[in-house]
């Protein structure tokens, strides 16, 4: 094959589970890390075992990569993860566009007074609970990051913000937003992408432990932190 098998990459079989992935995955980083391991090799195994771990560890990326080897025996160059979540993103957005369109007659004031309490007010807490807590849980890992008990509390802490942002995305496609509100929706829905893109950035850091993935998750939540202060700006001048 032209391109490296993601699994022989993470020394994993076919039907390995996401547990086995994840810790082969912690295994291999560890053994090829710049501070551990500074052969010049290493610099392109712990790159193919972070492109192995990104398309693995992904259910949707994973079924799609086993097609390819199942049908061409390869992996197509057009495969592009990042081109993938793109057009996801694009996806959903004309679809909140769609559901915009479709919004009944009801008169505004009520559509206000139930996308407020509906959407707003609820996503609100959810990024709050995401946001609020992070830099403590940082100031907490920092302490020893390779501390198994000192990252598997922020593991903790990662897994409820991937919660809460998941029910902050349903929150937010179940009711369609009225238009006077239409700036800060478009607040809330950034925000609620970059934190969500923020959480995968960590995540990745507590197995690779490159501080470049650390690094990239709290500028994602910074920005994160602002649309929602924006967000808030404008509620209270609607108001």
């Amino acid at each position: 094959m032209s391109n490296p098998n993601h699994y022989e990459t993470l020394e994993v079989s076919h039907s390995a589970s996401q547990a086995e992935i994840k810790s082969a995955y912690r295994r291999l980083a560890k053994k090829f890390h710049p501070d551990v391991n500074q052969t010049a090799s290493s610099h392109e195994q712990i790159a193919q075992i972070n492109a192995a771990y990104e398309v693995l560890s992904d259910p949707f990326q994973r079924q799609s990569y086993d097609r390819q080897i199942t049908y061409y025996g390869r992996v197509t160059e057009d495969f592009d993860p990042i081109a993938r979540r793109t057009a996801r993103q694009q996806r959903t957005a004309e679809a909140q566009k769609q559901y915009q369109a479709r919004k009944t007659g009801r008169d505004s004031d009520e559509q206000l007074r139930i996308w407020t309490t509906k959407v707003y007010q609820p996503v609100n807490r959810l990024l709050n609970q995401v946001l609020k807590p992070l830099k403590s849980q940082i100031n907490a890992l920092a302490a020893d990051p390779f501390d198994d008990e000192l990252l598997g509390e922020f593991q903790m802490y990662l897994e409820d913000c991937r919660e809460s942002v998941q029910k902050a995305q349903r929150l937010f496609q179940s009711v369609p937003n009225p238009p006077d509100v239409a700036g800060i929706a478009a607040h809330l829905y950034y925000c609620i992408n970059q934190v969500s893109d923020g959480v995968d950035e960590l995540e990745r850091f507590t197995t690779s432990y490159d501080d470049y993935y650390l690094h990239t998750g709290q500028e994602l939540f910074r920005i994160a932190t602002g649309l929602r202060r924006e967000a808030q700006a404008a509620m209270k001048d609607l108001s």
